[in-house]
């Protein structure tokens, strides 16, 4: 959530960034502001009316062990109203901080100055684009032909299991599989991230905290009975390690990755855009978190995209790096780089990474700061990115490495496979 003081303090520029999404929250701005109002003005009232009762409480003690007793009866009675009043504010503040806090939900991060204004991916800005094309090649299997073709990806025993965005993967595949997540591991810790790993289930105050709720709530799988909801990706229980600690300064960067299976409905997708490996609801993904003192979290982002490239360099195939514009902004984010791999049969880009900066919009939710020299309690910023999102890279190896002869293993995951070729 946007703090409430920098909202006070800056209504004008905030309003002007979140235009970038293209939409107006100026009304749902005031009504924060004018709520936030209530609050202070009942609070203020609230501690006045329990200061006298405290005072009147402290008096009429006094006047009964001194024996002197002509006042107590009248002093009783106006405690008695101050007490009753009391919980009148009690009970209205409480209404106000639930009215503000749902209010304060609806309005998303603001994007930073880089970040353009643009309605959808058509408008996000291409920062660098690598392609890797062999243009004499026959016309190319799909990913899913070719795992048919090679019986690694097993679709249709999915769907037979579960049902359909439920993929098995078999022998040379399922290797392949565990080779990315290992790669992708160890890449992320030999870069200095402490590996972690985490439940797969989280509570409601995790899933809110990381901003997943109430926004993605028709997003996420929830188990009824367990109050528990299944993760959509690792940031959220990674993050949620620190929920509620106040840090040493000395204590930042924190930064962590974790392997996990990730699950979401992915409601309202259908069509091409779901085939094969393109769109799951259970996938497998390296994630990697930090958190950053507010000097340094640009910083921190471009180090983040920069480790990304370099992971995705390895692998050698086609990719392309983008920078969201407003309108395909995620609602937490401030500033987010995608990266995408080529999928040369579907002639394609698929989304492999997402590297996002939060500023302090997730620890405003989470309350974790830290403590300056100085003793001033600050909120950190978070920051999280895929390294990477195991499916879709899947994907684009099988369509871009295809050959006559088989599916050829980029160098750099053969002393993870044991193998050269899938054949």
């Amino acid at each position: 959530m946007v703090p409430l003081q920098f909202l006070r303090e800056n209504k004008k520029a905030i309003i002007q960034s979140l235009m970038k999404r293209g939409i107006d929250y100026e009304p749902v701005i005031d009504r924060v502001l004018k709520l936030d109002i209530q609050r202070r003005e009942t609070q203020t009232q609230m501690d006045s009316s329990l200061s006298e009762s405290n005072k009147l409480s402290k008096l009429i003690g006094e006047q009964i062990k001194s024996g002197d007793l002509s006042q107590v009866k009248s002093l009783k009675e106006r405690n008695f109203q101050l007490k009753n009043q009391n919980k009148i504010y009690l009970n209205d503040l409480n209404e106000i901080k639930k009215s503000l806090l749902e209010e304060r939900c609806n309005i998303p991060n603001p994007p930073l100055n880089k970040v353009v204004k643009g309605k959808n991916s058509d408008d996000n800005e291409i920062i660098k684009e690598v392609l890797k094309l062999d243009k004499t090649q026959p016309k190319l299997l799909s990913h899913w032909d070719l795992g048919k073709k090679y019986d690694i990806i097993d679709f249709e025993l999915g769907v037979k299991i579960t049902a359909a965005g439920f993929p098995v993967y078999k022998g040379k595949g399922a290797k392949l599989q565990r080779a990315l997540v290992n790669f992708f591991l160890d890449k992320n810790t030999n870069e200095g991230y402490q590996e972690v790993q985490v439940p797969h289930l989280v509570n409601y105050q995790s899933a809110f905290s990381t901003g997943q709720l109430p926004d993605k709530e028709g997003q996420m799988y929830f188990l009824e009975k367990e109050n528990l909801y299944l993760i959509p990706t690792a940031e959220v229980p990674i993050t949620n390690i620190y929920r509620g600690v106040t840090l040493d300064e000395s204590h930042l960067p924190i930064t962590l990755t974790g392997y996990t299976p990730c699950f979401r409905r992915e409601a309202g997708s259908y069509g091409k855009d779901v085939r094969g490996l393109n769109r799951l609801h259970q996938f497998d993904k390296v994630e990697i978190v930090r958190l950053e003192k507010e000097d340094k979290s640009l910083e921190a982002l471009s180090k983040m995209v920069e480790h990304v490239e370099k992971i995705v360099n390895e692998l050698g195939l086609p990719y392309r790096i983008l920078r969201l514009c407003g309108g395909d902004l995620g609602f937490t984010s401030a500033c987010t780089y995608d990266f995408e791999l080529f999928s040369a049969a579907q002639n394609k880009w698929l989304e492999i990474s997402s590297v996002s900066t939060f500023e302090n919009f997730q620890s405003e939710r989470l309350g974790i700061k830290y403590k300056s020299k100085n003793g001033v309690k600050k909120n950190v910023h978070t920051l999280n990115g895929s390294a990477l999102a195991i499916p879709r890279v899947m994907a684009s190896i099988l369509e871009n490495c295809q050959s006559e002869n088989g599916i050829k293993i980029p160098n750099c995951l053969i002393p993870y496979t044991g193998f050269e070729i899938i054949n």
